[in-house]
């Protein structure tokens, strides 16, 4: 099985690679401040336009600034966070994958531990269904029983549960 995982592996990783080289991801989003000068922040702008309103028939106006709310923003995933994630979706998109069996196979492609599990983590998966996808693949290579597919499943890193949902699913 770490054969067939390990040549399925490097096809994913040539079709990541291809997807780079020919990918078309041409950022088309506007500047923030279109009109004004590229170099000057917010805030110079700002005082440019209160020092332009003090002129005004020599009485300076008071500008009072408003606090800039940011909204929270999501970390920055560093490059490598970025392409475990890629490669975690394209993997589960093939093939059934338990969490800790989708990791292993995430660090056997050279990404950390660290970065293996954050990918895992943080991409959206039904281990339920990836149960009975492992499942059905079991089935369509060999013969099980009932309790052996319960135990092999869990040899993959199931859960006890996700194992049984998956074998109730496919009537075994």
């Amino acid at each position: 099985m770490k054969k067939v995982l390990k040549w399925a592996g490097v096809i994913v990783l040539g079709l990541i690679v291809l997807g780079f080289i020919f990918g078309d991801e041409e950022d088309t989003t506007p500047p923030i401040n279109e009109g004004a000068d590229a170099n000057q922040t917010e805030t110079e702008q700002s005082e440019d336009v209160a020092d332009e309103s003090s002129d005004i028939e020599g009485t300076e106006i008071e500008t009072e600034e408003e606090p800039v709310e940011e909204e929270p923003s999501e970390p920055e995933m560093t490059l490598a966070q970025q392409n475990a994630i890629g490669a975690a979706e394209d993997y589960i998109s093939f093939s059934g994958f338990s969490r800790t069996g989708l990791i292993e196979q995430l660090e056997f492609e050279g990404f950390s531990t660290e970065d293996a599990t954050f990918a895992v983590d943080n991409i959206q998966v039904d281990w339920n269904e990836q149960a009975v996808i492992s499942a059905e693949q079991y089935l369509d290579t060999m013969s099980f029983s009932r309790s052996g597919l319960i135990e092999q499943l869990e040899f993959e890193g199931y859960t006890p549960e996700q194992a049984t949902y998956a074998v109730d699913q496919i009537g075994l």
